[in-house]
């Protein structure tokens, strides 16, 4: 056998290193280095005046850095938790209880879901009626368009509390109360994404439109709605992450027994701060596969219209 052919077998796949510098997978992975570096470092400098003060409550004098260390990442209610703490309740809360108990934050989580969906299909509906609305009736746009920028700038926080009390005097609690705080969190980048999708049409599209005799319906079935949905769907990943936001501050304010919230609120009684970072977790676990879920729709909506996929 040749030498020449005998490189290609001892060799290393001389492309495996480049495609990983061209590709995302190792940008993400120095950056996820980057974040856990930053948290330890983070957890040992907070965590440290409390174990120090540990030390001469208990008269103990002398330590080493190793030790100080090595108990600042080990409290057990540290201000930081590190990132071991926090997989570490993740699998008592997640792995080793059933799904259905009260202490799993699987069954929190579906809780939370429940009320960010429903104000998800809310929110959307609301969103793309007023941005229809909005281009067929020039009058709605002067009229309804500062009011829809500036429901926005109200601190969720504050408005939070205001719509709980109101509809609970008005008999509607529950589900309703959390579901409303998140629609109206994600009406908003529906209602400006669609419509600018519905003017995205240029002006002789339109006017092949009128030269087909198409009536505004048609016009809006045939040509406007699907320009848009690009937009829609850009818009509809940004509201699903809102309305899981707006499903958590909601059950804030209603004392909620159930739900990331109420575990977040719980966790923030208590000094659980492992379990306030938990819940953090799986809230972004849960916003994150609630905008790939609208990805899958966008991809296999666009392979059944015959686009881009």
């Amino acid at each position: 056998m040749s030498d020449a052919a005998a490189i290609p077998a001892t060799r290393p796949p001389a492309g495996l290193w480049l495609r990983l510098r061209q590709g995302s997978a190792l940008p993400v992975l120095a950056v996820l280095l980057f974040i856990l570096v930053v948290w330890y470092l983070g957890a040992v400098k907070l965590n440290a005046p409390q174990v120090r003060d540990a030390y001469e409550r208990a008269g103990r004098a002398e330590w080493t850095t190793p030790e100080l260390v090595a108990d600042t990442l080990s409290m057990e209610r540290p201000v930081l938790p590190a990132p071991h703490q926090v997989l570490d309740g993740l699998n008592k809360m997640v792995l080793q209880v059933n799904v259905t108990s009260r202490r799993s934050l699987v069954y929190h989580a579906w809780v939370t879901l429940e009320s960010a969906l429903v104000g998800f299909l809310f929110g959307t509906l609301l969103g793309i009626g007023l941005a229809v609305a909005i281009i067929h009736v020039a009058s709605l746009e002067r009229a309804l368009m500062p009011w829809i920028i500036a429901s926005q700038t109200i601190p969720i926080l504050a408005i939070a509390p205001m719509i709980v009390v109101v509809l609970g005097s008005l008999g509607l609690v529950g589900l309703l109360p959390k579901a409303v705080i998140s629609a109206y969190l994600c009406f908003f980048p529906v209602t400006i994404g669609m419509v600018k999708g519905l003017t995205s049409p240029e002006t002789i599209q339109l006017d092949l439109m009128r030269t087909y005799s198409a009536s505004t319906a048609q016009t809006l079935r045939l040509l406007r709605l699907p320009a848009s949905l690009p937009f829609l769907f850009a818009s509809l990943k940004v509201a699903i992450s809102l309305a899981v936001v707006g499903a958590i501050v909601g059950e804030l304010p209603t004392g909620a027994q159930a739900g990331l919230g109420a575990r977040l609120l719980a966790g923030s009684y208590y000094g659980q701060t492992v379990q306030i970072w938990s819940a953090l977790i799986v809230a972004a676990v849960l916003a994150g596969s609630c905008v790939g879920l609208v990805g899958l729709v966008q991809r296999g909506l666009n392979r059944r219209l015959g686009g881009a996929a």
